[in-house]
């Protein structure tokens, strides 16, 4: 699903300056101020924890701690949800849409854009909802976990989380994955792609936000693609691929996908476009605050649609 792309971001609303602000102050506490967090910097992840739930808690929303062990250690899942009200007449649980991203980092990196990133739209959209009456119910959730040596496997916390809801039944209508959402180029070239022949449809210049999904996902992927195009000020690009094409699978959306729930990423691109990937040099300096804005701006819109009955 190719789009028009420009090469300039809009300019900011004074709503989008202070968005903008939010999201720089969050990529900073975590990738600057706390750093490396994973199972190797446990004391670190477990900071990065505690603020993702004191954000949430500041916001007026009420966080649960959905937790496993690995090696006796303890993980946590974060989670916090405005219960929506459709369906409320005849004793029916409204629809989930559920809006996650991963908030430990790689080993030897950071993690300002892999996720802090995504960590930090996460939160600025929890805020931007909580306190609002919703039709479906809004789950915000932070996932532990999702790097190697536990990416795509069993230890996951996305998949140990998505396993539970499938469990308890969940009725999950959208999964929608913040993946690395920071880093814009204008430079030629600066787009590559897991197979050349995607670079003949898509664009070669890195100043898009992607939409990316498995085959199964694609009416859920269109309809969001379609909705950030009608509200957002920053080119984006949409793709519903085979799983197996590199790239496609490497976030929390896999967890879902493999428990039955239609699930996107949103993403920058990652390795094919940042070079700062799962690296030490993943710093909050090297985000484009703009444009990430304009993504977290666009995507509240989207959301706002898709809980329309």
């Amino acid at each position: 699903m190719p789009g028009k792309n420009v090469s300039k971001a809009a300019p900011l609303s004074s709503d989008e300056v202070t968005l903008r602000e939010e999201l720089r102050a969050d990529v900073q506490k975590l990738a600057g101020d706390i750093g490396e967090r994973n199972m190797w910097r446990y004391a670190q992840l477990n900071a990065a924890a505690d603020f993702i739930e004191d954000s949430f808690s500041r916001a007026g929303l009420h966080p649960r701690r959905d937790s496993y062990e690995i090696r006796g250690q303890a993980c946590h899942n974060i989670e916090v949800e405005i219960p929506g009200t459709q369906g409320a007449a005849v004793s029916s649980p409204p629809s989930i849409i559920l809006i996650g991203a991963h908030y430990d980092s790689v080993f030897g990196s950071p993690g300002a854009n892999d996720n802090g990133s995504g960590v930090a739209a996460m939160l600025a959209l929890a805020r931007r909802f909580a306190g609002k009456t919703t039709q479906h119910t809004l789950r915000f959730v932070a996932f532990v976990n999702e790097e190697p040596p536990y990416f795509l496997g069993g230890d996951m916390g996305s998949f140990v989380y998505a396993s539970r809801c499938k469990a308890r039944g969940d009725k999950i209508s959208a999964m929608i994955s913040l993946e690395t959402i920071g880093y814009f180029s204008d430079a030629p070239h600066s787009q590559t792609y897991p197979s050349p022949g995607l670079g003949m449809f898509y664009p070669r210049v890195g100043n898009f936000i992607g939409f990316v999904s498995n085959v199964h996902s694609r009416t859920l992927l269109r309809r969001v693609i379609a909705l950030f195009r009608k509200y957002a000020k920053i080119p984006s690009e949409g793709a519903a691929l085979p799983s197996f094409i590199p790239g496609v699978s490497w976030s929390d959306q896999w967890s879902f996908w493999r428990c039955g729930y239609p699930g996107i990423m949103i993403t920058d691109t990652a390795p094919f476009r940042y070079p700062h990937y799962h690296s030490a040099s993943d710093t909050p300096d090297k985000l484009n605050y703009d444009r990430f804005t304009l993504v977290v701006s666009g995507m509240e819109k989207v959301i706002e649609d898709l809980d329309k009955p």
